[in-house]
């Protein structure tokens, strides 16, 4: 079976949080999708491992904050690699409370939703969420980002716990790539890091020493 084909289907890039007991948390999800439009609902997935998971599982609400193209890597590793159990992840970013009093991102966001909890389906790793959406505006005009850009353009990978991971074998993955463990992105030499002025063909030994993962 060539997993590969799953990479064709179309995802976008969100930020999922919720609350409870005057904390709060989330987590970048790929997987958020409308079911039906009278009522509006939509389904979340989310990794039981997960804090936001255990949050939503127990507060019953959740708010999705559209992300654009123009979320950097470091923005997005900060809620898709680190873990809420280890840092404050809103301590720097701008956001505000819903009508569900989950925290709303603001930093470069488009839009938003939020839901109530109406269903909830058990599906091995993960537990799909699917919520009654009870709140959502726009916040800007940008573009959203897809899960394609985040790859192809931002050099994006998904995390283990994303439903979409898929293990690479080092064949596939190329020995002269290198990863960030913090925030996942991998430089890849033959793209080097045009956003960084890194020319295509630069080696990794290569990079200017004031060179940081974008």
């Amino acid at each position: 079976m060539n997993k590969k084909a799953l990479h064709k289907i179309s995802y976008g890039l969100y930020i999922v949080t919720s609350h409870i007991d005057g904390k709060i948390n989330g987590q970048i999800a790929n997987t958020v999708f409308q079911i039906t439009s009278q009522p509006v609902t939509v389904a979340v997935s989310l990794n039981k491992e997960n804090l936001t998971h255990e949050f939503v599982d127990k507060s019953g609400v959740f708010a999705v904050s559209i992300l654009s193209q123009s979320a950097p890597m470091e923005f997005i590793g900060l809620f898709g690699f680190r873990s809420g159990r280890e840092i404050d992840k809103f301590k720097d970013v701008n956001f505000f409370l819903g009508n569900t009093g989950c925290p709303i991102v603001k930093d470069y966001s488009v839009g938003f939703l939020e839901g109530k909890v109406i269903k909830k389906i058990d599906c091995g790793t993960h537990t799909l969420f699917i919520g009654e959406i009870i709140h959502a505006d726009i916040l800007s005009d940008e573009e959203p980002m897809t899960y394609s850009y985040y790859h192809k353009v931002k050099g994006g990978k998904a995390p283990k716990r994303a439903p979409t991971y898929i293990e690479e074998s080092k064949k596939e993955e190329g020995m002269s790539k290198y990863r960030c463990s913090i925030c996942g992105y991998v430089y890849d030499p033959e793209k080097g890091d045009p956003s960084s002025g890194i020319a295509p063909g630069t080696p990794f030994d290569k990079l200017p020493e004031d060179w940081v993962c974008p």
